[in-house]
């Protein structure tokens, strides 16, 4: 096993110790990267297990399962070297029953990384566009448990970071609770590619978020853009069915046209539909300005 590291880019070259099977080279863009954005690199793949190579400025790993937000994250060994014992990848899970995630710690704090089936694991981040933080507070984990799955989409893309922002809370007509939207923008480590989710948590904290919209490329939910709007057909459970929509906090009002029509003050929209409806949003930001919404 051979790594090289130019500053741009990180090369991978591996021989099997037994056996006949060929030798694998991998390349992957690293620009600029440092910190929390190097602190591990995949080492080897093996029967559905990876391990890391951790950074010398690390001083303790252990494994944290996404979907299992309550439960304390369990020790991962270490060789003297910073390799790190084997554990289950969810970038080669065929079900996302489990979605462990590599939790390190050095002097600055703790981070989470995960692997999307690149050389170098994604950053995972929590919080508003401009303000992000590593996703290991409670309200961060209990948000990520729940759109963790949605990951699967962002597999083999170059991510470098996956920050997850709760952009709205909506009370549900029929008196079915509360919800919430939640808006997941990945970044690429060469800068293009970006990809934008907009996810809406149902009031059970056991069912798992269901995508509203994505968008490729896009400005939403990111430090230069931080606004997003989405939408859903969502059928009550006394049947009802219901055209929702939520924008961020700077959203002054919604409307809706087409299979359904209306409109309502504020970030957040609940109409009456038919079930298939189809419907076009849009938004009036405090400044007078007209958005659009994210697209399935």
């Amino acid at each position: 096993m051979v790594l090289f590291h130019d500053g741009l880019r990180i090369v991978r070259y591996a021989e099997p110790v037994e056996g006949t099977a060929g030798a694998g080279l991998d390349f992957a863009r690293t620009d600029a990267a440092e910190g929390p954005g190097a602190a591990a690199v995949v080492l080897t793949r093996a029967a559905g297990n990876v391990r890391y190579l951790t950074a010398p400025w690390v001083t303790g790993a252990s494994v944290r399962d996404l979907l299992m937000p309550g439960k304390e994250p369990w020790p991962l060994g270490r060789d003297a070297r910073g390799v790190t014992d084997a554990l289950p990848s969810p970038a080669q899970a065929k079900e996302c029953a489990r979605w462990n995630t590599l939790q390190l710690r050095d002097d600055s704090g703790s981070r989470l990384l995960g692997d999307l089936g690149e050389l170098v694991p994604a950053r995972l981040l929590w919080g508003a566009p401009d303000a992000p933080v590593d996703a290991t507070g409670r309200e961060a984990r209990a948000a990520w448990a729940r759109t963790a799955c949605q990951l699967t989409t962002l597999l083999g893309q170059g991510v470098r970071s996956a920050q997850a922002w709760q952009f709205a809370r909506q009370t549900l007509p029929e008196g079915a609770g509360r919800a919430t939207w939640v808006c997941t923008r990945a970044e690429t480590w060469r800068g293009t590619g970006s990809r934008v989710l907009a996810q809406f948590l149902p009031p059970d904290r056991k069912v798992p978020a269901s995508l509203a919209a994505r968008a490729q490329d896009a400005p939403a939910c990111g430090a230069r853009e931080p606004r997003v709007l989405a939408g859903a057909l969502w059928q009550a459970p006394g049947g009802g069915w219901y055209v929702l929509a939520a924008g961020g906090p700077d959203v002054a009002s919604v409307e809706v046209r087409g299979g359904v029509r209306a409109r309502a003050e504020g970030p957040v929209l609940a109409a009456p539909a038919r079930a298939g409806a189809r419907a076009e949003l849009s938004a009036t930001l405090d400044d007078g300005r007209r958005m659009p919404a994210l697209r399935q």
